[in-house]
């Protein structure tokens, strides 16, 4: 959950067809969750080249709080008047980080976010839940996704973005329930997280790449209030 995955490195060499427009969006981001993985602290930060396009804040018409587990609360502030392919693809992407957090503090026993995830992205989610096990990690408090956007519809892909906000989280020792002493760098600074998104023949969105950028980045540093 903090800077240092080591040898885990969420790829994407292998851009689903149609998600080509994010393959160009993300490729100036550090891979996949990294920033989530359970030990390690605040020390680097991911010298990735800048992305030119800032990120673009939307009206907000509501929050929407999930309750991911007992002590545990996703906050959404959904985009103004969504149509029908972004409402799909926030609420998977919704669905897949909620669902990831309901895994970590489940003990894996809620294996629901896979439900919402294809391609690279099935196993990225899967290695980033993993490390909290291998870790005997969990955690508690809230994390707010803000400042969506969605990307125009191209063939069966499209990408979106959020300002990502865990600040309200803490990390914790799934042993004892209390937090570790050395809290990482997630628990103080926002972070822009970038979804590859593919419409499935079944219709609905699922997130099929993941991609983030951090500090000291420009745009990241439109995410603060």
């Amino acid at each position: 959950m903090a800077d240092a995955l080591g040898a885990v490195r969420m790829r994407g060499s292998r851009v689903l067809s149609g998600l080509l427009a994010v393959s160009v969006l993300v490729s100036g981001c550090t891979a996949g969750r990294e920033r989530f993985v359970p030990e390690g602290d605040a020390g680097g930060v991911s010298a990735t080249p800048e992305v030119s396009r800032a990120p673009v804040a939307v009206p907000t018409t509501r929050e929407e709080t999930v309750e991911v587990a007992p002590g545990v609360r996703l906050v959404v502030e959904w985009p103004a008047a969504p149509d029908r392919d972004t409402a799909g693809m926030v609420a998977a992407f919704r669905d897949y980080l909620a669902g990831s957090f309901r895994a970590v503090v489940t003990g894996g026993s809620d294996r629901g976010y896979l439900d919402v995830v294809t391609g690279d992205a099935v196993g990225e989610a899967s290695v980033w839940v993993g490390e909290f096990f291998d870790q005997s990690r969990s955690v508690r408090g809230t994390v707010r996704a803000y400042a969506l956007t969605v990307g125009p519809v191209n063939g069966k892909g499209a990408q979106m973005e959020a300002c990502m906000d865990e600040s309200g989280m803490r990390l914790l020792d799934a042993a004892t329930g209390k937090p570790v002493p050395r809290q990482p760098a997630w628990t103080r600074e926002p972070f822009i997280q970038a979804a590859g998104m593919r419409l499935g023949d079944d219709g609905v969105w699922r997130v099929a790449l993941l991609r983030h950028t951090e500090l000291p980045s420009e745009r990241v540093k439109g995410c603060r209030r």
